[in-house]
């Protein structure tokens, strides 16, 4: 089977053999109300209550929604308003840490019985998506079309990030015994755990734990970008198309993040909640590139002075990749749900964009066959129809055009701006 198009990057895997490192519990954390895809949670707590760690700060009553933890003990100091990386406006409780990390009386392991009790204890969690728009986990375990495959995403195709491959090399067991787990409590048959091939320790490893069960296929996928996008990884897989206005579970698939699903297993033996994540810190502004744990709520400046960085030097901070991260506007804001990577660049340079040369290599590129230069010329005449022709809802702003393009146009920007224009049903 072909592989769909894709870039060859310099992966940059600076920190694929650095351990995880536990960032020291800050003496302060700002915990925003939205961190994933869907209703933004409303606090639970007042300025002046003392909360521990993996109690509930933050609930919605919207179905979209999944609920806020403490990953500290202390005192509520205040309730303000948060404008998200996006502009987006939510509310976001503050906490100054007692150093005790006391665990709240709440967090113990659920019941879980069948599927159902199952689905509520995922949304109990607080799990959403490790990375991207933190799409709610519990409602992408609940597909409403029957499935019979689910493909573990371990491609962590982005330069630079490697908190997913720690998470494979360091909590092995969770990961298969996860995939085990949520297999036979959802009824699907057959489970992918897709990795490219510049992790080879990780599917050596993998396919030995996985040897006497012909359910679990290790995946090795080629090293190019994105692999791990959602409908590239399904079609490189499975050889499954997920059409324009499908859901992945249209095909018979659902995809989770490997992060993600460790995270579930170790929720349901421990009853913890999302309060923590891992997150690769690299770039060449700072001074020791290494993986840490951080608690959600601490500032990015933390991190980066925890690893040495010159803060002074840095002219650019992206949260994730380099490829679809996006800025961080303020050293303070604070590490969220679907945090995976910090990058402090300080030789960055805005590179001027020239007229259209017709070279067709951003057509080349893109995995899924569209044409950025036409939906761009469509985009400037705001011409709905042939941007509907052209399919730019599928674009799944990888970014690739844009790296390729060799006038520097901002192809992937003027996709994303091209779907705001076309009506929502």
């Amino acid at each position: 089977m072909k592989k769909l198009n894709g870039l060859k990057l310099n992966h940059r895997k600076n920190t694929e053999n650095s351990a995880t490192v536990d960032l020291p519990v800050p003496k302060h954390v700002k915990i925003p109300m939205s961190m994933h895809m869907g209703a933004p949670c409303q606090p639970l707590v007042k300025v002046g209550d003392t909360v521990c760690v993996g109690q509930k700060i933050g609930e919605a009553e919207a179905a979209f929604s999944v609920p806020v933890h403490s990953g500290v003990s202390g005192k509520v100091t205040a309730v303000t308003d948060y404008q998200t990386a996006v502009g987006s406006v939510c509310k976001a409780v503050e906490i100054d840490c007692d150093g005790e990390q006391t665990i709240s009386d709440e967090v113990k392991p659920p019941v879980i019985t069948d599927k159902e009790s199952f689905l509520k204890a995922v949304r109990e969690s607080g799990a959403c998506g490790h990375g991207g728009a933190g799409f709610p986990t519990y409602i992408k375990l609940n597909p409403k079309t029957p499935v019979d495959t689910i493909i573990i995403n371990a491609a962590e195709c982005e330069p630079y990030i490697t908190a997913d491959y720690r998470e494979m090399i360091e909590s092995p067991e969770d990961v298969i015994n996860g995939i085990k787990y949520i297999k036979d409590i959802l009824g699907i048959k057959n489970a992918k755990l897709a990795i490219e091939n510049n992790k080879p320790l990780a599917i050596k490893n993998f396919t030995e734990m996985a040897a006497n069960d012909d359910t679990i296929d290790i995946v090795t996928l080629p090293s190019s970008y994105p692999q791990g996008a959602e409908k590239v990884i399904i079609y490189n897989s499975t050889g499954r198309i997920v059409k324009e206005g499908e859901l992945p579970s249209d095909t018979g698939v659902i995809v989770i993040n490997v992060s993600t699903l460790a995270f579930l297993y170790r929720y349901v033996k421990t009853g913890m909640p999302l309060t923590e994540k891992r997150l690769t810190v690299d770039g060449n502004a700072v001074g020791e590139p290494k993986n840490v744990r951080a608690i959600i709520g601490t500032s990015f400046r933390e991190i980066l002075e925890f690893c040495k960085t010159d803060i002074d030097a840095v002219k650019k901070l992206i949260g994730g990749g380099p490829m679809m991260g996006m800025s961080i506007p303020d050293l303070d804001m604070p590490v969220v749900k679907t945090s995976n990577a910090v990058l402090a660049i300080k030789t960055y340079d805005e590179r001027k964009t020239s007229n259209c040369i017709r070279c067709g290599r951003c057509v080349n590129v893109c995995p899924l066959g569209l044409m950025p230069a036409e939906i761009d010329r469509a985009y400037k005449i705001k011409d709905i129809e042939s941007l509907k022709a052209l399919k730019v809802m599928l674009c799944m702003n990888c970014g690739s055009c844009t790296y390729v393009c060799p006038a520097n146009r901002k192809l992937a920007e003027t996709n994303q701006l091209a779907k705001a224009l076309i009506p929502r049903k």
